[in-house]
């Protein structure tokens, strides 16, 4: 049996049958989680009546969004997604029997069946029944229920956050065979790696909101310098982990980011930044910019801003967006580099026209 014959039984069956395997994405329980390194997410219910489901999915730990929900963080790189499927543990060869042959059974049953569809659906109960396999992918005997408990069937694993149905939908390999222990095939190129959990754990990463320190505070004056800083005790480091812990087969990949720099943006091409670019760069102790005392007022600050017109009746929208450095590390040693990522704030500025004041 050819490829291309793999491929046309494992599109055409796909939203038949492997619509009803696609593993769903975790459950989270409603409690926040914050920057709060210790914050653990639950899974809660989700199985089937094989009880299964639960088992194979991703858990996320750390820093990480509430509820299932994407996090904050957005990569510099435009050109960067986490993966919209994957492939990864789905059930044992006893339990896959009997879901998949029941669906299989349910479908050649329905009215009309037949083409395509009907010869597709032939091809896969042979496929897991009678040995039927090709060049790269063995048939199975009896579903493998004489290795039940040896190894785990995998499925496609649709990313829940991914907004293109065709790229969520991609991963339409018939499901497969993999002994406890053992690596995946290697034609199944997007098989959940520690890599893929580490950019599944930046995408749900919770960075803190962090508001920039000003001085003056809320309302400055035209031509007035206005100093800008971030302490190092409410900007650290954080962590998101993601893991996946089934029998024989367990992963994982925590992720870390580390603030870089800090970009003012005035809300006004009125303004002047300092530096010019508007990049504060973090300062040997972990803080950024330096807090305005008595006596500094004739001096430049190393980041701040100074308005050169009024905000009249409104405000300027200050925004102060965080550049975070992403690395990670995961199971086995792996671990590497990711994207840098950022979260900005906004914050209401007034200016008023006062040339001159004293402070």
């Amino acid at each position: 049996m050819r490829g291309s014959l793999r491929t046309f039984i494992g599109t055409a069956t796909l939203t038949l049958v492997l619509s009803t395997i696609v593993l769903p994405e975790a459950a989270y329980a409603a409690k926040p989680v914050g920057s709060d390194k210790g914050a653990t997410t639950e899974q809660s219910g989700g199985s089937d009546d094989t009880g299964i489901y639960a088992a194979a999915r991703i858990q996320y730990s750390g820093s990480v969004a509430k509820n299932g929900s994407k996090g904050n963080v957005a990569s510099t790189d435009v050109n960067w997604t986490p993966p919209p499927c994957w492939y990864a543990p789905y059930l044992g060869a006893k339990d896959f029997k009997k879901k998949m042959s029941k669906d299989i059974e349910s479908q050649m049953s329905a009215p009309g069946m037949g083409g395509h569809a009907g010869a597709a659906l032939n091809e896969l109960q042979r496929h897991y029944e009678d040995d039927y396999g090709w060049t790269d992918t063995p048939g199975y005997k009896d579903y493998n229920v004489e290795k039940d408990g040896e190894g785990m069937f995998w499925a496609a694993v649709e990313n829940p956050d991914e907004p293109d149905l065709l790229k969520r939908s991609s991963c339409t390999d018939l499901p497969f065979w993999v002994d406890n222990g053992e690596a995946p095939p290697p034609q199944y190129e997007e098989a959940i790696t520690p890599e893929i959990l580490a950019a599944l754990a930046y995408q749900h990463m919770q960075l803190p909101d962090t508001e920039v320190s000003l001085k003056p505070e809320g309302t400055t004056k035209v031509n007035l310098p206005t100093w800008a800083w971030l302490d190092k005790t409410v900007f650290d480091e954080v962590q998101a982990t993601a893991s996946i812990d089934v029998p024989g087969f367990a992963l994982q990949a925590t992720t870390t980011a580390k603030p870089v720099s800090l970009k003012l943006e005035p809300g006004t091409k009125d303004a002047e930044t300092y530096p010019a670019s508007g990049e504060c760069t973090i300062n040997a102790d972990g803080s950024i910019g330096e807090p305005y005392a008595e006596g500094k007022a004739d001096r430049t600050p190393p980041c701040g801003i100074t308005y050169l017109r009024s905000s009249g009746n409104g405000t300027y929208n200050l925004q102060a967006t965080i550049t975070w450095d992403i690395a990670w590390t995961g199971t086995g040693g792996a671990g590497g580099d990711l994207p840098d990522g950022t979260f900005g704030n906004d914050q209401a500025v007034t200016v008023q026209e006062i040339q001159a004041i004293n402070r």
